[in-house]
């Protein structure tokens, strides 16, 4: 129907197929009934919105934006918000879908939603980019809240962004309200260790892994293909933890080193640089040279669709570990269960962003602050926790891990639906 007609028009990847398929693979793994199955296939809400925003030289512009809210059995509807030129409702409605699942994967009372702005942030000046800001939060301030559903950072906003939503609904609501967003700067809410949260998140999730796996760390070698915030603190962190870093790659090419990379070196050279291509002593690669990279475990950090039928069989890692969303497509999947590797999915690997957002919400309610080393603990038990349910759910259904975690959330999802009187 809508989804047909949306696939027939773009002829390209449609996120919200896919969402809807990677659903009813896992209903039907589990044997859930159909009722549950059309529930969850539809967002609860989608809301589009014109954002009419005065540009520098006088004129107006008007934006479209979006806020997709899925499904809120759990608990309020949680997801960040994204700026891009190529954004789509299908886009925002199956990025919704997944944070529910990913929400239920992490244990956290929350439902999942998901929101964009057709834009192109660099295009526009900060005056301009705060005015669009203040635009998107205002119009869709009637449907979000503390205990309605608390927006996030997510590709080209940041915690400037959030500190610009959070003031545009205290003003509208006339008083201060921290807890609407999270990722916000420090000095208005913020938590300590948000910044990290996704690579620290994956780290612990990785050193499960390894245990199961029977790999050890410190003779490991690992590849990270996408090198932002997430790709260049898992750099930082799985070094911490002794494995050997020997590729890295950016949106401009990719370097290795069989010797191992130094993460402080590394970093330094793309501060300045602006990429990590050219680094002195390694060798520069392409990523999908990095793909297919004879290591112990790889780190797709990047974009979507990377690891395909295409070169899934020539993946060479034991163990990958998804820090971006949807890095590896069903039919690849499918592909790597039968060579023997063990994916650890994104809606588990990059929950660590998402839990300690949960932790800047709960210090928000309370008006009460922890130290860095409280969030860390805190996290670590949650990843450590959802890890071992993900990877028994997976051996019970002897599927993989994405499975595992799918059939997992789902069936949490669909028994407070049902306790609820849902269905």
């Amino acid at each position: 129907m809508s989804v047909q007609k949306a696939e027939t028009k773009k002829e390209v990847y449609n996120p919200y197929e896919t969402a809807i398929k990677q659903l009813e693979r896992a209903a039907k793994t589990m044997d859930l009934e159909q009722s549950a199955v059309e529930v969850l296939k539809y967002p609860r809400r989608v809301l589009t919105v014109a954002i009419p925003v005065k540009m520098d030289d006088g004129s107006v512009k008007v934006f479209t934006g979006f806020r997709s809210q899925h499904n809120d059995a759990l608990g309020p509807f949680k997801g960040g918000v994204r700026y891009h030129p190529n954004v789509t409702v299908d886009e925002v409605k199956a990025l919704s879908m997944w944070m529910t699942w990913k929400c239920a994967v992490a244990g956290l009372p929350y439902g999942g939603a998901k929101g964009g702005v057709i834009v192109d942030p660099h295009k526009l000046s900060v005056g301009e980019l705060e005015r669009l800001s203040r635009g998107y939060f205002q119009a869709i301030s009637t449907i979000v809240g503390p205990y309605q559903d608390i927006p996030a950072p997510d590709v080209y906003t940041n915690a400037q962004v959030m500190a610009w939503f959070m003031d545009e609904y205290s003003r509208v609501k006339g008083f201060n309200n921290f807890g609407v967003v999270t990722g916000k700067p420090i000095v208005v809410g913020g938590s300590l260790g948000r910044d990290t949260a996704t690579a620290r998140g994956l780290s612990f999730v990785v050193e499960e892994a390894a245990k199961k796996l029977g790999l050890k760390l410190k003779e490991s070698t690992v590849a990270v293909q996408g090198y932002g915030n997430a790709g260049m603190y898992v750099h930082r962190f799985l070094e911490e933890l002794g494995a050997k870093v020997v590729a890295v790659s950016d949106s401009k090419g990719g370097i290795f080193s069989p010797s191992g990379l130094k993460y402080s070196e590394v970093a330094k050279h793309k501060s300045e640089t602006g990429s990590v291509v050219d680094f002195k002593g390694a060798k520069n690669i392409t990523n999908e040279e990095l793909l297919e990279a004879e290591v112990d475990i790889l780190v797709p950090a990047a974009l979507e669709n990377q690891i395909t039928d295409r070169n899934a069989s020539k993946i060479r890692a034991s163990l990958v570990v998804e820090a971006a969303n949807g890095p590896t497509t069903p039919e690849a999947d499918d592909i790597l269960w039968k060579e023997g590797v063990t994916v650890v999915p994104d809606v588990l690997a990059n929950s660590g962003g998402v839990t300690v957002s949960y932790f800047e919400w709960v210090q928000n309610l309370q008006n009460y602050y922890w130290s860095a080393e409280q969030v860390d603990s805190a996290l670590k038990q949650k990843m450590v926790a959802a890890f071992g349910e993900v990877w028994n759910t997976s051996k019970k259904y002897s599927v993989d891990m994405r499975q595992g975690a799918y059939i997992y959330a789902i069936g949490k999802v669909v028994e407070a639906m049902r306790q609820r009187g849902w269905i």
